[in-house]
């Protein structure tokens, strides 16, 4: 753990003073492109063999169309219900779980392979937090969170990181919940209400507006996630658009 200075810092035009800043692992690494490449070659062969079951036309998993529509943003098994439910396709839970596997060992094995591209605009905000004394977390309801955040280089900058492994979970990554970011905030030794959450997920949004947090910044950069409906304020395209002044530690 990092031995930093107390600072704070005001972000954005809220005219709200930091002490801490919790990033979702989303916001921190561009995933998108592999997660999507990992849903289509889990659901393809599954299409290809209904329709020919069915005497249907075969239409493969769009990795764009598809991807920002049904999956990005929400957690894996809400995705997927919401994409079947499109194709008019309903499963029972243990099919559905049994793709939405399938699709993490793709994804896993990707990151394994070839690593994960960090934002850079992320670690540029994480840095200029660091120079005014602010504290940093990671937080990932993924159970490889930590290791997602390693494989892109980016784990050094962080003062805590914590994923599925360290709170209560299944097997794969579900919503994450309010209690999840309080227990980071517990571990960055700040309050709920001197801490920011920078997120990039609805679900992760909505967790941290319930937890009371100070600041809930929203990183949209698809415009498919209606991260503000959710409670996020502001909302951005890109972490560089994020403004810091730097005030005393609250």
């Amino acid at each position: 753990m990092r031995t930093r200075i107390n600072g704070g810092c005001v972000l954005g035009e809220s005219g709200h003073s930091v002490t801490s800043v919790i990033f979702g692992v989303d916001a921190i690494v561009d995933g998108a492109q592999t997660t999507a490449a990992a849903w289509k070659t889990a659901l393809d062969p599954f299409l290809r063999a209904h329709a020919a079951v069915h005497e249907t036309t075969f239409t493969p998993f769009d990795v764009r169309a598809d991807y920002l529509r049904y999956m990005c943003g929400r957690p894996p098994l809400e995705g997927l219900r919401a994409f079947l439910a499109s194709r008019d396709i309903v499963l029972p839970f243990d099919d559905l779980r049994g793709l939405a596997m399938s699709q993490e060992a793709f994804f896993l094995g990707e990151v394994r392979r070839y690593g994960l591209r960090p934002f850079a605009s992320t670690l540029a905000a994480v840095r200029r937090l660091h120079r005014d004394g602010v504290r940093t977390a990671a937080v990932s309801v993924h159970p490889e969170g930590a290791e997602i955040l390693r494989r892109a280089g980016a784990t050094d900058l962080f003062d805590v990181v914590v994923d599925g492994l360290d709170a209560p979970g299944t097997a794969l990554p579900e919503h994450p919940s309010a209690q999840l970011y309080l227990q980071v905030a517990q571990r960055l030794g700040a309050s709920p209400g001197h801490t920011a959450v920078i997120e990039a997920s609805a679900a992760g949004v909505a967790a941290a507006r319930e937890g009371g947090f100070g600041v809930v910044v929203g990183v949209d950069r698809t415009g498919a996630t209606g991260l503000r409906e959710h409670g996020a304020d502001p909302v951005l395209t890109d972490l560089a658009e994020l403004r810091f002044r730097r005030t005393r530690a609250a």
